[in-house]
């Protein structure tokens, strides 16, 4: 994928985990499905995201957080992913773990006609990601062509 900006500079795979990082750091802080953050930005902002991560990865996360939140209106819900049944689950991953999670399974699933704007908005609106994101399966767990094969065959 192509910067926006800078037409002659590839959109990196490192970039590509900060936007997966940050929708994962902002849906957890507003109590939002990791969805719900990708769909309010939409695949022109994510775009956008992409273009500029390089220079926003060395910025306080907290703070990026903060400027998406205000400048996208993303509003708090009750969609709480760390809230786990603790006999099921004694380990709740990072938000820097599932942006590498994410990270991995749009690269073993993006296709020639994709950009990674338009992976990301894919696999987020997955139904899968229901079950990568229930801690207490442990499918966060799984090496990452398995989390890929179970993508393709519609679920683990």
């Amino acid at each position: 994928m192509k910067n926006i900006y800078f037409p002659d500079e590839e959109i990196t795979v490192n970039d590509l985990y900060f936007v997966c990082y940050m929708i994962e750091r902002i849906a957890r802080q507003l109590k939002q499905p990791n969805k719900y953050v990708a769909n309010i930005m939409g695949h022109d902002e994510i775009a956008k995201k992409l273009s500029v991560a390089n220079v926003l990865h060395s910025e306080n996360p907290l703070d990026v957080a903060s400027d998406w939140i205000a400048e996208f209106g993303m509003q708090n819900g009750n969609y709480d992913v760390t809230k786990v049944d603790s006999s099921l689950c004694d380990y709740i991953p990072t938000a820097t773990q599932m942006g590498k999670v994410y990270k991995r399974l749009i690269m073993n699933t993006i296709s020639s006609t994709e950009d990674y704007a338009d992976a990301i908005l894919r696999v987020y609106n997955n139904d899968i990601c229901k079950v990568i994101d229930n801690y207490s399966t442990g499918a966060f767990y799984e090496p990452s062509p398995y989390i890929a094969r179970s993508y393709y065959n519609g679920g683990f």
